[in-house]
């Protein structure tokens, strides 16, 4: 599989609930907001024991830019009423892959870092 083809196989993978059988390695790692998850059992068996906050979403790609051995992806992620907006860069080797690095808000923003607008 290209590169295109292992990132649509992840989302149909995703949108199915068949995360079992996810195309990424054995050292595989993804990193997000909420830290780094190394290895695929760990990644598997974290997902395993928390289904109810992995499975069921809806995938809305917006953009994808593919290379020879990496992607990126901005998308929609929808799970009944909540929403997250997501861009995910995958990284690919040996046709499987080996790492995500996903970027998205996950909470509020401090008062004394929001922005004013002089013009009010």
């Amino acid at each position: 599989m290209n590169v295109k083809e292992l990132v649509q196989t992840w989302f149909s993978l995703w949108e199915a609930g068949d995360f079992l059988n996810l195309p990424i390695s054995d050292t595989f790692r993804h990193t997000s907001p909420f830290g780094t998850i190394r290895g695929k059992k760990r990644y598997l068996r974290l997902v395993g024991e928390n289904k109810d906050k992995f499975l069921g979403y809806r995938f809305e790609l917006h953009d994808a830019v593919y290379g020879n051995d990496k992607a990126c992806v901005r998308y929609t992620a929808t799970q009944g009423d909540f929403s997250l907006n997501v861009s995910e860069w995958h990284y690919v080797k040996n046709h499987v892959i080996e790492e995500i690095i996903a970027y998205y808000h996950i909470g509020g923003i401090p008062e004394e870092r929001k922005l004013s607008d002089p013009r009010g």
